[in-house]
């Protein structure tokens, strides 16, 4: 007879919500930094728009470290949910730290790179979204994975053309320091967005 797992405390379910939210957050993020490159007027206050949005981002961020500490039954590992959402922090991160460049640059124009990687950005942040909103199904993650992957090494191979042009001698070099400060951002956003990926894939494994 098989036997039935019974939970004298229940999970605390509520840990997947605030994922959804943190994403919900990442979308946002990636849409007003978006706005920043796509029309390149008002900076100032488009940046400081992405850093309220990261600033709410970090509060998810602790409140999903302070239910940790309290909470006796995790829905999943414990260091799993701390890596998960460190992630996804990390991405705002480096995103509001770009348009933050921006402005402390004095940035007069976006090169056309950084207009791809940030509809790259763009594009994975949605598809993390739209992940995290099926947990705690993890069953049905496996094209969220291939695509995440597609657009991060789409993005690498889009920064190292950009920084192969910023070295090829038609920039100042104080111009080729500024820019490559942003491209660097952007490019770190990325590869936080294929951390989280790899996060849920290994927390896939885990719940298989």
């Amino acid at each position: 007879m098989a036997k039935r797992r019974w939970r004298l405390i229940p999970r605390d379910e509520s840990f997947f919500e605030l994922f959804l939210k943190a994403a919900n957050l990442l979308v946002q993020g990636a849409e007003a930094l978006q706005d920043i490159v796509a029309n390149f007027d008002d900076v100032p206050p488009k940046a400081r728009r992405l850093h309220d949005i990261e600033h709410e981002a970090d509060e998810v961020t602790h409140e999903v470290m302070r239910r940790l500490n309290t909470t006796f039954v995790t829905p999943l590992d414990r260091e799993d949910i701390h890596e998960l959402a460190s992630y996804l922090d990390d991405v705002l991160d480096h995103m509001d730290a770009a348009g933050d460049l921006m402005v402390l640059h004095k940035i007069e124009k976006p090169l056309p790179e950084m207009l791809a990687q940030v509809d790259l950005l763009a594009r994975a942040t949605v598809a993390t979204r739209d992940a995290l909103a099926k947990l705690p199904d993890f069953r049905s993650l496996s094209e969220y994975f291939v695509e995440v992957n597609r657009l991060e090494n789409e993005g690498d191979r889009i920064y190292r053309r950009a920084i192969a042009d910023l070295f090829g001698g038609d920039f100042k070099a104080m111009d080729v320091l500024k820019w490559k400060d942003i491209l660097d951002e952007l490019e770190a956003a990325m590869d936080e967005l294929e951390d989280v990926a790899n996060s849920l894939e290994g927390i896939a494994l885990k719940q298989a």
